[in-house]
């Protein structure tokens, strides 16, 4: 939010306009103004799963990393400030447009963000970080430029609007809508991006759906989403957005992730780079706190009652608790994510504290759904 005469006031994405006018319902989300669904929430799940859904995620923060000027006759070099600034290894990008997912850490380890990092050219890449924690994640940057690569630019990009457009048919649609975007960007392939005219277009996503997120001048914001929609690409708000990202098993900053926990107990030790000789941000701290718990699937086999964030969850091997949980659609099921201690493997039976009872779940590895196809087991 931004404080205005006394009042905090929401921020707007380009929009905004449009959403309000369609009725969808707003919430506050991160201190912007988004919307939640536009009547209802489980259709937007389905169209998303079945066919092609689109949402406004405009609130995420493009952030330019660019060589600079000389400083002290040395020039400041992204790749080799990337490879210090994040815990998963940039130099796994060779070909422009590639993309990397990462965590973005703290020197005791804690994640920052988890953030999405295209290479473009050996002297610019692209960052798209978390509405949230956007302005926390460029003062954290610069305070690491100024530490070990002064005269590096990094520059948050306010005049770009972010389209997701998602689902099996997501593609196609969003060819129909955009002139000269099939021939750009046809060959793709997942976690890589490329320009089509004005927008950035990139073969990424947080439902477990194939689809694009699209990234645009601000001004071609509100052309751009009426076309998906001419096209039959359904709009969707935030609350089919996390329900699909929960089936894929995807995390949520604040709730999966957070400044408290290390990646290695956040089901991302796959993003940490740890075998590289290099040095980056976090790592001694990793190297000294090995985890001792792990984030973990459930799924409930007990009617009763839904699975939520912070419930308590009791296992062979100790107490947890789940960070995120909710009704799937696709599942016709409670599920969650839950942070449980080292050792509890698929397969186990715990018990969820479900208001003032203690429900059954399976312990499952995520993710529930990826690709409109079922990956557990529901017997």
């Amino acid at each position: 939010m931004t404080f205005r005469d006394g009042t905090y006031v929401a921020r707007l994405t380009p929009l905004n306009a449009m959403h309000r006018a369609a009725g969808a319902r707003m919430v506050d989300f991160g201190g912007w103004d988004m919307p939640l669904h536009y009547g209802s929430q489980i259709d937007e799940h389905h169209a998303v799963r079945r066919d092609a859904g689109m949402f406004d995620v405009s609130h995420m923060r493009v952030v330019e990393v660019e060589a600079g000027a000389p400083a002290a006759g040395q020039r400041a070099e992204p790749r080799a400030f990337l490879r210090y600034a994040l815990a998963n290894n940039v130099d796994k990008l060779t070909v422009p447009g590639k993309a990397l997912y990462s965590c973005l850490l703290d020197d005791d380890g804690g994640v920052r963000d988890d953030l999405i990092v295209y290479f473009l050219r050996e002297d610019h890449f692209r960052l798209v970080v978390n509405a949230a924690t956007a302005e926390d994640d460029i003062a954290w940057l610069a305070s690491l430029r100024d530490r070990v690569a002064p005269g590096l630019v990094i520059r948050p990009r306010p005049d770009l609007a972010m389209i997701a457009v998602q689902g099996p048919n997501a593609r196609a649609k969003a060819w129909r809508a955009i002139p000269g975007s099939e021939s750009a960007t046809a060959a793709l392939k997942p976690f890589s991006a490329a320009d089509a005219g004005e927008c950035f277009v990139a073969r990424t996503g947080y439902t477990g759906e194939d689809g694009f997120e699209i990234v645009m001048p601000t001004s071609r914001a509100e052309a751009t989403w009426n076309a998906l929609a001419a096209a039959g690409v359904k709009p969707c708000g935030l609350g089919a957005r996390d329900t699909l990202r929960l089936e894929a098993g995807m995390n949520l900053y604040g709730q999966d992730m957070d400044r408290v926990t290390t990646p290695l107990e956040s089901g991302l030790a796959w993003t940490v780079d740890l075998a590289s000789p290099r040095d980056f941000v976090g790592k001694a701290a990793l190297d000294r706190a090995p985890a001792t718990r792990d984030l973990a699937g459930l799924l409930l086999l007990d009617a009763g009652g839904v699975l939520r964030g912070h419930q308590r969850v009791h296992a062979s091997r100790g107490a947890g608790e789940i960070t995120s949980g909710t009704f799937s659609p696709t599942l016709s099921r409670s599920i969650a994510l839950a942070r449980l201690p080292s050792g509890v493997a698929p397969g186990e039976v715990v018990e969820v504290e479900v208001r003032d009872k203690r429900l059954r779940a399976r312990v499952v590895k995520p993710p529930f759904v990826r690709n409109g196809q079922v990956k557990v087991d529901l017997a």
